[in-house]
C-alpha cells in the first residue's frame, strides 16, 4: 500500500501533461484548417479555374493565304498535235528509189528523206510543156513580124500573144510540182520528227499521197497529250487548267513538262471507261516524245485560300475547325470551310489570323480557351 501510493502522484502528473501536448497540436491543427479554408474562400473564381486547368504543350506553324488547286490525277499518251504534223507528198506520180529514214528519227530542215523517180508519163509532160513554151514564143515573134509588115491582122497577133501565155502558166506549173527526169532527192521542209512512214522502196506513189509525217519539233511546237480521267472528276476539269507530266517509266521518272488543258470529253469513252481529256505541252520543255506513256496531275478549282497542314484541321458536329494560340497562349478556336485538298495540305477559308499560329501537334487534346505552352516558347 506504501509502495502504490509513492508511485501514484508521479503517474497522475505526466498523464497530465501529455494530455496537455495532444490539445496544444489538435488547436493548432484546426486554426491551420481554418487558415486555409478561409484563404480558398477569398480566392477569385478565375484564380480557381486558372490553377485547377491543366496546360497541353503544343507545336504551331505559320500560315498564310496563296494560291492552291486541287489535283485530279490522270493517265495518258503523248501524241503529235495535228496543228504541227507536216504530211510529206508529190504532186505528181512518182516511184520511190530509196527511203532514207525511219519512224522516231530526229531530222532537221534539209535532211534527205527520200528518193524519188517521176513517172515517164509525169516527165514527159513536163518536156513537152517547154516545148510548147518555144513554140508559141517562136509563133508570137514570127505573127509579130507579119503584123508589122502589114501582113497579119490584130486579132493574129492576140491569139498568137493568147498561146504564148498559156503556154508560160504550163510550163510555170510544171516547173512548181518539181518534176525532173533522173532521180530527185526530196528534203525535209522544217525540223522535227519522223511519226510514220507510208511507202517503201519500189512503191508507186499517186498525187497527193502520204510518203511520210512529220511533227515539228521548233520551240513553239505543242504535243497533244491525251488523258483519261475518272468521269466523277471529269466536271471540275476546264480548258485552261494547268497540267503537269509525269513519266511513268524509269527512266523519265524524274522528268516534268507544264501545259494546259485544251478540250474535255463530254462523254465516257466505252473502251476505257474514262472521260478524254486533251492538253498542250510545248516540246521544248519536256523530255516526252510522241508514243510516250504519262501520267497527269491537273489542277482544278484553283484560288487563293488560307493553306495550312492537313494535321491542323479536326472536324466535330459543329464542322471542321483549328486552334490558333493568342498572345495571351490561349487556345481560340477557329471554324474554317475545307476549299480544297493538296496532298497534306488544306486550302481553307475562316476568320484566321495570320499574325497567330496554327496548332499541328496537341491540338486533340485543346479546347477553346484552354492554356498551352509551345513548342520552343513561341509560333514556328
Amino acid at each position: 500500500m506504501m509502495r502504490n501510493s509513492l508511485f501514484s502522484a508521479p503517474r497522475r502528473r505526466i498523464a497530465a501533461l501529455a494530455i496537455a501536448v495532444v490539445c496544444v497540436a489538435l488547436v493548432g491543427v484546426g486554426m491551420h484548417a481554418v487558415h486555409a479554408a478561409g484563404a480558398a474562400a477569398t480566392a477569385t473564381p478565375a484564380a480557381r479555374n486558372a490553377a485547377d486547368q491543366p496546360v497541353v504543350a503544343v507545336q504551331t506553324v505559320r500560315v498564310q493565304r496563296a494560291d492552291i488547286a486541287q489535283p485530279v490525277r490522270a493517265y495518258g499518251i503523248v501524241a503529235a498535235s495535228a496543228s504541227n504534223l507536216t504530211t510529206v507528198n508529190l504532186p505528181y506520180t512518182a516511184r520511190i528509189v530509196q527511203m532514207r529514214v525511219q519512224p522516231g528519227q530526229t531530222v532537221t530542215r534539209g535532211t534527205a528523206l527520200f528518193v524519188v523517180q517521176a513517172d515517164p508519163a509525169a516527165a514527159l509532160a513536163a518536156t513537152q510543156a517547154k516545148s510548147a513554151l518555144t513554140l508559141a514564143q517562136g509563133e508570137l515573134a514570127r505573127t509579130q513580124s507579119l503584123y508589122d509588115k502589114g501582113l497579119a491582122t490584130q486579132s493574129q497577133l492576140a491569139s498568137a500573144r493568147k498561146a504564148a501565155e498559156d503556154a508560160q502558166q504550163a510550163l510555170a506549173a510544171q516547173v512548181q510540182t518539181g518534176v525532173a527526169g533522173g532521180n530527185k532527192v526530196i528534203t525535209a521542209p522544217l525540223d522535227g520528227v519522223v511519226l510514220q512512214v507510208s511507202a517503201t522502196q519500189g512503191d508507186q506513189m499517186q498525187p497527193g499521197a502520204a510518203i511520210l509525217q512529220l511533227a515539228g519539233g521548233g520551240k513553239d511546237a505543242h504535243v497533244n497529250v491525251m488523258l483519261g480521267v475518272e468521269p466523277s472528276d471529269a466536271a471540275s476539269i476546264h480548258a485552261g487548267d494547268a497540267v503537269t507530266l509525269h513519266g511513268l517509266s524509269t527512266a523519265l521518272a524524274k522528268a516534268a513538262a507544264d501545259g494546259r488543258v485544251v478540250l474535255v470529253g463530254g462523254a465516257v469513252d466505252q473502251q476505257s471507261q474514262l472521260v478524254n481529256v486533251g492538253a498542250n505541252v510545248l516540246l521544248g520543255q519536256n523530255a516526252f516524245i510522241p508514243g510516250t506513256r504519262v501520267s497527269a496531275d491537273i489542277a482544278t478549282r484553283s484560288g487563293v485560300h488560307w493553306i495550312v497542314p492537313r494535321a491542323a484541321v479536326l472536324k466535330d458536329d459543329q464542322g471542321p475547325y483549328v486552334f490558333q494560340i493568342t498572345p495571351q497562349n490561349k487556345a481560340r478556336r477557329v471554324a474554317v470551310v475545307t476549299q480544297v485538298e493538296n496532298g497534306e495540305r488544306y486550302g481553307v477559308d475562316g476568320p484566321i489570323d495570320a499574325a497567330e499560329g496554327i496548332v499541328v501537334s496537341g491540338n486533340y487534346e485543346l479546347k477553346d480557351g484552354m492554356a498551352v505552352r509551345t513548342s520552343g516558347g513561341a509560333p514556328r
